[in-house]
């Protein structure tokens, strides 16, 4: 686990981080090998940690989990960390990918639907002239064989990234990440989510404005009504109620 602080967001420890420094963490790991693993954490991650106690503790140890979010960017500053701003995926990948050029670091791209990796790669090459691109891999819908995962760590080794970018969905890239870390020959392991879409092209992201002032949910439920729908309409209400009564003091949330 890396040594930033964290403040309690219903029994997760979110990073207290901007942008910039969870930049500045991330490129620390040129030429070191199995950090650990980043979680970008959203009021959805917050929601399946209630539920599942593993998933809880896979983000609270984690070498980061940031937030992911604009309300757990907002509790974080009522916790006491005013400088603290939203360390969203594709922003982080995209300033990783920028200011890494310098230090050469090396990345692979892990995720995806068919061909999302690969158009991933070249949209971000042709942004980011110099940029260093070790692999990709897109894995099938289920759990990787044993077969499918030693041709993982083979093609990894081979390669040597200093860090694989996975593209999962939360919980199932942050499950991936706590399980393999330690197996893979990489610096740092990160999920992103819905980056690999994004910039890729493959869906639209929401306007900066509704970014900024938490609405993000709104715009990708209006876009993927059926997929999201439970997702928005249930987590989002159940996190204001426990964010109250964590504020108020009427529950208290252990990090465990």
């Amino acid at each position: 686990m890396n040594t930033v602080p964290r403040f309690n967001v219903q029994g997760v420890g979110i990073s207290a981080l901007t942008l910039t420094q969870a930049v500045d963490q991330v490129l620390q790991v040129r030429d070191q090998r199995q950090q650990g693993y980043v979680c970008t954490c959203t009021v959805h991650g917050v929601g399946e940690a209630q539920h599942h106690a593993a998933y809880r503790k896979i983000l609270n140890e984690s070498w980061l989990t940031t937030a992911d979010g604009m309300p757990l960017v907002w509790l974080g500053r009522r916790q006491g960390y005013p400088q603290i701003n939203r360390v969203y995926g594709p922003d982080l990948m995209l300033a990783v990918c920028d200011r890494g050029r310098a230090a050469g670091l090396r990345h692979y791209f892990y995720g995806g639907g068919p061909g999302v990796a690969e158009r991933l790669r070249d949209k971000l090459a042709a942004r980011f002239p110099g940029l260093q691109v070790a692999g990709t891999f897109t894995p099938p819908f289920r759990e990787l064989h044993a077969d499918e995962f030693a041709a993982l760590q083979s093609d990894i080794a081979q390669k040597r990234p200093d860090l694989i970018w996975v593209g999962l969905g939360t919980p199932k890239q942050d499950e991936f990440m706590a399980a393999n870390w330690a197996k893979l020959d990489t610096g740092l392991m990160i999920g992103v989510g819905a980056a690999f879409d994004f910039l890729s092209g493959q869906k639209k992201q929401a306007p900066r404005w509704m970014q900024r002032s938490g609405l993000e949910w709104l715009f990708r439920l209006g876009h993927e009504p059926r997929r999201l729908a439970y997702r928005y309409l249930v987590y989002n209400p159940l996190f204001l109620l426990r964010a109250a009564a964590q504020i108020t003091g009427l529950k208290k949330y252990p990090l465990v």
